[in-house]
């Protein structure tokens, strides 16, 4: 019987191909998933809905002539580091309401997820600022936040199954540090910091899937992505410049395999405990991946045969490293 990845963590620079990867395998039937990939049917979590609501929040303190918080621009790179730890977080809270069938029903949506940035910045050493703000001003923010944020709600609960037997849950992040830097990355930066962040409830069960472009082809790709007017879309958001050089420049997912005390993998010590990732590299560098953006019939059959092949390949590497972990 073929083996089923149990967590994937799907590791990118942006525009890399991550979101198009999910939407690939989302059009597979679960025959194809299970014996061409060794997944199960996938449960998904991303920790971009996030991001692009620290920027709303950001948006509308700043309309109001206040501090943003999590942004001092549209333009500019996150006023504190440790958010990255703080999104971590947050698909940690995800991961563990999805294991327990947690789909939460709160009263004001906007509260709701005001208040976990908050509980998750505390969890990394970052101040929880949300809830210090005048009342008056935190009443405002979030009668202009809640209709986006009860999407984002509904999209988490949506979300969960009724069971995961048999499912694989792929997790979607991206991390780096600034154009030119020299790996190891200095917490809070890059894949060391943030995969040390997640929970021993994931980490214990995860395997990396990383789709490896250069920095060049990531900036390339996301300004060849970008739809001003979608930027909350999983597909089409655009990342601003002086993030993709100062966030994205770089990262460190090639040294942290080059120095795993065991072939490939990733090794991750957090919390008193080691734990020893499998890790495959979907090669992604001539683009293979972008004519997943448009509509499935107007997919080409010898692109679809060329990704299908690509990632059959890094999967079945992948599922074979975590059969030995056991």
């Amino acid at each position: 019987m073929t083996s089923v990845l149990d967590v994937v963590l799907l590791l990118a620079l942006p525009a890399s191909g991550k979101s198009e990867v999910r939407r690939y395998l989302a059009s597979l039937t679960p025959a194809q998933s299970r014996e061409d990939f060794h997944l199960g049917p996938t449960v998904q979590l991303d920790d971009y809905p996030y991001v692009h609501m620290m920027r709303r929040v950001s948006q509308e303190l700043r309309k109001r002539g206040h501090d943003g918080v999590f942004f001092s621009s549209d333009d500019l790179p996150m006023q504190q580091p440790l958010d990255w730890g703080t999104l971590v977080e947050m698909l940690n809270e995800d991961f563990d309401d999805l294991v327990h069938r947690n789909r939460p029903a709160p009263a004001s949506a906007a509260t709701w997820l005001l208040d976990r940035f908050d509980a998750a910045r505390r969890k990394v050493g970052a101040t929880p600022a949300l809830g210090a703000l005048p009342a008056a001003l935190r009443a405002e923010l979030v009668a202009a936040l809640e209709k986006e944020s009860a999407d984002v709600l509904r999209d988490k609960n949506a979300g969960i199954p009724d069971s995961l037997e048999g499912r694989t849950i792929v997790i979607e992040a991206a991390r780096g540090g600034p154009d030119g830097a020299a790996p190891p990355l200095p917490a809070p930066l890059g894949y060391r910091y943030s995969l040390a962040t997640f929970s021993d409830a994931i980490l214990s069960r995860a395997s990396i899937l990383y789709v490896w472009v250069t920095p060049e082809e990531s900036r390339r790709k996301n300004i060849a992505r970008t739809d001003p007017n979608d930027p909350g879309s999983i597909l089409h958001h655009g990342v601003p410049m002086a993030v993709m050089l100062g966030d994205y420049g770089c990262d460190d997912m090639e040294w942290l395999i080059q120095h795993s005390d065991r072939p490939d993998t990733v090794r991750i010590e957090t919390r008193g405990r080691t734990f020893h990732l499998p890790v495959a590299r979907f090669d992604n560098r001539v683009d293979r991946t972008s004519f997943v953006r448009a509509e499935p019939a107007d997919w080409k059959p010898a692109d679809v045969a060329a990704l299908h092949a690509g990632l059959g390949e890094a999967l079945t590497r992948l599922a074979g490293t975590a059969a030995v972990r056991g």
